[in-house]
């Protein structure tokens, strides 16, 4: 975590944030976040994360004390006094004190800026495994601060050499507990339309993918696919080379992959340069 922070109004000494206690992101584990990059001192697709973070914050009826300009202010303002050439951005609205202790209330709003490490470049090199996991997120569209199952289940990751988890239900995939989950076909890519977080990382590969299908995925189309990725801010496109003990397709980083993650790359810097 850098040294500033925006909290209680203003911006202050990271090291002296505070939430109470009895509020309901503590007790009961409700609040919204949202998390973006920088890039050369930008925030790379702000305006989506703002979109994003605001719409989060009416559907989970947590009043946000800032609106769009002045959060956008105070996001330039701790860029400059952290100094943040490449890193990160966490908003946290809390979900309040109640007076039941279970009702929404007026949450606290916090926006950390964080160191940001990216996967191994052995990872973009090779692909990543990961396990099947039977779940849908609650209210999956979105970004919640409620991650209790994949934190517990995730003890387990390393231990069977896995990256993440993979959601399904019924048969049908969702996505990773922190990502978007995409497979190619016949080099066509394809990502499930339904139980998802709708990612900022994902809207724009969608675009520059073109042909890409959203709509529902089974397991079995999983198993047969040519290649598999998941997309996210902190990780942009990682290869998914093989899923519990199944290896997809040849079990190695396939071009429609590399040419997507390529493609991305390219726009922002494009995209830092406006």
């Amino acid at each position: 975590m850098k040294p500033f922070c925006f909290a209680d109004g203003s911006i202050i000494d990271s090291q002296t944030a505070t939430l109470h206690p009895m509020d309901l992101g503590l007790i009961r584990g409700y609040g919204i976040f949202d998390f973006f990059r920088t890039v050369d001192y930008q925030p790379l697709f702000l305006e989506d994360y703002l979109d994003r973070f605001i719409a989060s914050a009416e559907k989970t009826y947590l009043p946000l004390p800032l609106g769009r300009e002045e959060l956008r202010s105070v996001i330039f303002e701790l860029i400059e006094k952290n100094d943040l050439q490449q890193g990160g951005f966490r908003m946290v609205l809390s979900g309040g004190v109640s007076d039941n202790h279970f009702s929404p209330a007026d949450g606290k709003l916090f926006i950390f800026a964080e160191s940001l490490d990216f996967p191994s470049e052995e990872k973009y090199q090779n692909g990543i495994k990961l396990l099947t996991l039977e779940y849908v997120r609650p209210i999956a569209e979105i970004k919640t601060t409620n991650y209790t199952l994949p934190v517990w289940h995730s003890v387990n990751w390393k231990k069977l050499g896995a990256e993440d988890v993979l959601y399904h239900w019924n048969r049908w995939v969702s996505e990773s507990s922190r990502s978007n989950f995409f497979i190619v076909k016949n080099g066509v890519i394809h990502t499930p339309d339904q139980h998802i977080l709708h990612g900022i990382t994902r809207k724009h590969l969608l675009k520059l993918a073109q042909n890409a299908i959203i709509r529902p995925i089974s397991l079995e189309e999983v198993w047969d696919a040519d290649e598999a990725f998941i997309s996210s801010t902190t990780k942009v496109l990682l290869p998914v080379t093989q899923i519990d003990e199944r290896k997809i397709g040849n079990g190695k980083v396939g071009p429609v992959t590399q040419s997507i993650l390529e493609k991305f790359r390219a726009l922002e810097k494009v995209t830092v340069a406006q």
